[in-house]
């Protein structure tokens, strides 16, 4: 089962340990992307377009679990318990 990726509405949780803010996150993208070379030939990416993604796996970099990871509201996280405070 592939993961979602956090919006501005929501954010992943461990339900695991509680963490909010440290995952590990694999993914594969696929892009359009527009280099310019200046003249002595060094390449710089000027714009990046997603054309897909995927996430492969979320694991918590707390606990390690991959099998806990939660997508839930923004609003329901309290910042409080993050083990990150501690």
């Amino acid at each position: 089962m592939t993961a979602q990726i956090p919006d501005t509405t929501n954010r992943w949780r461990c339900g695991g340990c509680g963490n909010l803010t440290r995952f590990d996150v694999t993914r594969t993208r696929r892009t359009a992307e527009y280099w310019h070379f200046d003249l002595s030939g060094e390449p710089v990416v000027e714009s990046t377009e997603v054309k897909a993604e995927t996430v492969e796996s979320v694991a918590c970099r707390w606990c390690g679990r991959d099998d806990a990871i939660e997508l839930i509201d923004r609003n329901d996280a309290a910042v409080a318990e993050d083990p990150a405070k501690d």
